[in-house]
């Protein structure tokens, strides 16, 4: 079995069915997925992370899509603005989502109706924040919950440092936006050495019964993306019990 951290230049065993664009900007687009066979299917609108830095796209999530695909939910691997792409500081990412949220409802597939956010490390302060704009459930994989906490942590030259200014860490870090006043379920591994897992005790302890923590013992950053890893099970039934 391949460690998980190479999901990051495996490519995904399939292509996507489409890529939507949601918005006039470059990276205003995301790469839709559909079961086979007959719907209507739920749709989950997936964030890629990457420390908000144009060095990583979306690519890398297709695998997670992919399986979900194969159990039966529909996925709309969404891009957005990041570090190095013009204007790519906050909030452009958030003005990104917007727009995508407003896109969602013309996708065209059979859909059930049903939809959940689920967003990996920094594409996980995104669909947490997009939870807080839209009341859509939100699975969180290792997200960056406390911003302020990671700009700290790293230093004034660091990526969430770089990507989000101290002004808007009330409107822009998740911890800082509690109540969600949505369904939320955060799964982290507490071997995880690019976010700590004790960020998102902190966060689900301060989110209250809105939010439920899944620990993975043992696991790294990536296991809760990678399909091939025995913790993927958790991501796809937690995935399941909030659509």
């Amino acid at each position: 079995m391949r460690d998980s951290g190479d999901i990051l230049t495996d490519p995904p065993p399939a292509a996507a069915d489409a890529r939507i664009v949601y918005g006039p900007e470059p990276l205003q687009f995301g790469d839709l997925r559909v079961p086979r066979g007959e719907g209507p299917y739920p749709l989950a609108l997936v964030l890629h992370g990457g420390y908000w830095q144009a060095t990583y796209n979306l690519i890398h999530l297709g695998h997670l899509c992919e399986a979900f695909r194969d159990a039966g939910i529909a996925t709309w691997n969404l891009e957005y603005r990041r570090l190095g792409d013009p204007g790519g500081v906050w909030p452009a990412a958030a003005d990104d989502l917007e727009r995508a949220l407003e896109h969602r409802e013309r996708l065209a597939f059979d859909h059930d109706g049903r939809t959940v956010l689920v967003g990996h490390s920094a594409g996980g302060q995104l669909a947490l924040w997009a939870a807080k704009r839209s009341g859509l459930p939100v699975l969180a994989l290792a997200p960056v919950s406390d911003v302020r906490d990671a700009a700290a942590r790293r230093g004034p030259d660091s990526a969430p440092a770089r990507y989000m200014a101290p002004q808007h860490f009330a409107d822009g870090s998740p911890l800082e936006l509690l109540p969600l006043g949505t369904r939320q379920i955060l799964i982290h591994g507490t071997a995880d050495d690019s976010v700590p897992y004790e960020m998102s005790e902190r966060y689900v302890a301060a989110a209250g019964p809105e939010a439920d923590l899944v620990t993975l013992e043992g696991a790294g950053h990536f296991e809760p993306i990678d399909p091939q890893a025995p913790q993927f099970a958790e991501t796809l039934a937690a995935t399941q019990r909030l659509l």
